[in-house]
Parts: structure tokens; C-alpha cells; sequence
């Protein structure tokens, strides 16, 4: 089990948290919130001539940023008509190093090689697409590649990068300490230096759509913190099979839980979706959509601008 996999685990569980052993990690807590505080004193940004967007959390676990990046390209496209590259490590992947995963309006690679969720930006938005851990290295290929914009996923904590950070803040947040003690990244002040911080339910809210729905069906995905979903699902749903976040499927043990079920189709979101297309299964879609305060697409209009 991954490290980000045992804190999900940990804080995303339906049973209590054991507070106990919270405690006892506190110490750790506070040494791994100062090792990032640190970084804040000083590592000085630096400028690297494009406008760049981060889009980030504090917190362990899914707060939307996939979907909040296709909808922000968009509206940002349609606003300027830029050229924009959207840069992820790509998580789940199995290639290594630097990936274009779509280079002019045209998708290069297969799944396998772009992460599920450089692949969903890819199809759903006008964004060209890089994968790569270095972020500098992927910078520097999106301006070569004549980007006027770049979107950052998951990059608040690269503060070496001169950059307008988003924050996208969950609806509940119950614990506010570090890991390992709490779900958090960084110590929750840290959220100040963001340009942009939004909160789920106030400044974004989800829209869901559904496409395909049958009349029993298996709900299969492989995001971080699934039960998320519980408050969206159609009627219908008669089990639930859960794999780790950015998991492949397998098309054989698919296909047994949808006979002990006798599901007639398979419901995902459209982030799993990305990696089925060789499955040839029955499948409903789970069409997830952020509807975002007009006042801060403003903002994030006024960073254009400037």
C-alpha cells in the first residue's frame, strides 16, 4: 500500500479514526508541516516568462481539481483563445520521464502511458497535454511548444515556481493537523499564500449527469475516496467494487462480480471511463461537472489580463 493510499485509507474510512495513534504521530506532524514551511522561507519563485496557473489542495484525497482544469480551459479558451498546456506528473501511469500525451489537438499515447487523468484533460478539453515529474522540464517544452498559458495539476507545494495558485477546499474539513496526524499536506495556514481559494458548495459545486443508465448496475471505480459518491448515485446500483485510485481494471474480475449481481451494465465516472475502452463491457457514465462562482472566474480572468 502507497503512503497517500494508507492515509486514505486512514482519514477517509468509514470507521472512526483511531485518535490514539493520531496522537502519537503528532510529533512527526509537526516535523513534516516545518520541512514545508520551510520551503516558503527559502525557495524564492522564479519567473519563467508564461503565465501559469497551479490548480491544488492541502488535503489528502479528490477535491476536484480534474474536473475544475477541464472547466477552467474551456472557459478561459473560449474568454482569449490561448494556447494552453496542461501539465500533470500523471499519476498511475506506466511510462516514465516526459510524455506528450497531445501535441497540436492530437492524442499520442494510450492510457497506460498518460495516467487516467492526463488522458480524461486530453479528450474533454482543447488543452494540449504533457506528463512529467519534473515540472521545470515540462515548463520549458510548453513554452517551446509556443503555450501562452500552462495549468499546473496538483502544484501548490512546487513553490520554486513563480504562479497564480487555486485551492480547492472540501465542504467538511474535521481534522486540520499534518500528516500523519491529520490529512493535510502542509499546516493548514499555509492555504494563505494561494491567490485563489475556493470552497466546495460556495465558490464550486458539482453537477452530475448520467448517461447510459440500465436497470441494475455494478458501480465499478478506481478514484480516491469513492463513498464521495454515495450522494450522487441513480437508482439502480446493486453493488459496489472499489480498486485503489488510478488502478487498471481487470476485465475478468469485472465480469464475475457482474454475474454474481446479474448487473446488465457497469457504472464509472468519466475518469475510469478513459480506461475501458478495450473492455467492450456495458458501461454507464457518471458525468461529473463543476459549476464555478462567476466572481472567481474573474479573478482568475484578471490574472490574464495583467
Amino acid at each position: 500500500m502507497s503512503i497517500v493510499a494508507f492515509f486514505e485509507r486512514l482519514f477517509f474510512a468509514p470507521k472512526k479514526v483511531d485518535f490514539l495513534v493520531a496522537f502519537l504521530l503528532l510529533p512527526f506532524s509537526v516535523i513534516y508541516g516545518l520541512a514545508g514551511f520551510a520551503k516558503q522561507l527559502f525557495i524564492k519563485p522564479k519567473d519563467y516568462g508564461v503565465k501559469i496557473i497551479s490548480i491544488g489542495n492541502l488535503i489528502i484525497g479528490g477535491s476536484g481539481k480534474t474536473p475544475f482544469a477541464i472547466e477552467l480551459i474551456e472557459y478561459l479558451n473560449a474568454k482569449f483563445n490561448l494556447k494552453i498546456i496542461y501539465i500533470s506528473r500523471g499519476y498511475g501511469r506506466v511510462s516514465k520521464g516526459l510524455v506528450e500525451v497531445k501535441r497540436d489537438g492530437e492524442i499520442l499515447v494510450n492510457v497506460e502511458q498518460s495516467g487516467d487523468e492526463a488522458m480524461l484533460v486530453a479528450k474533454e478539453s482543447k488543452a494540449d497535454v504533457i506528463v512529467s515529474k519534473d515540472r521545470v522540464k515540462a515548463i520549458n517544452l510548453a513554452k517551446k511548444r509556443g503555450a501562452n498559458l500552462i495549468i499546473l495539476d496538483d502544484a501548490f507545494s512546487k513553490v520554486g515556481i513563480k504562479k497564480f495558485d487555486i485551492i480547492l477546499e472540501p465542504k467538511e474539513i474535521k481534522n486540520l493537523l499534518p500528516i500523519p496526524s491529520g490529512p493535510f499536506r502542509e499546516f493548514y495556514f499555509a492555504k494563505k499564500r494561494a491567490n485563489l481559494i475556493l470552497k466546495e458548495d460556495i465558490d464550486f459545486k458539482r453537477v452530475v449527469e448520467f448517461k447510459n443508465l440500465t436497470p441494475r448496475m455494478l458501480l465499478v471505480t478506481a478514484i480516491s475516496n469513492p463513498k464521495r459518491l454515495d450522494k450522487f448515485l441513480p437508482k439502480g446500483v446493486v453493488g459496489k467494487y472499489y480498486l485503489k485510485d488510478h488502478s487498471f481494471f481487470n476485465k475478468e474480475e469485472i465480469l464475475k462480480r457482474v454475474k454474481e449481481l446479474n448487473a446488465t451494465s457497469i457504472l464509472v465516472t468519466q475518469k475510469d471511463l478513459v480506461k475501458l475502452d478495450k473492455l467492450n463491457l456495458a458501461i454507464s457514465v457518471i458525468k461529473l461537472k463543476l459549476d464555478i462562482n462567476s466572481d472567481k472566474l474573474r479573478k482568475i480572468e484578471n490574472y490574464i489580463k495583467e
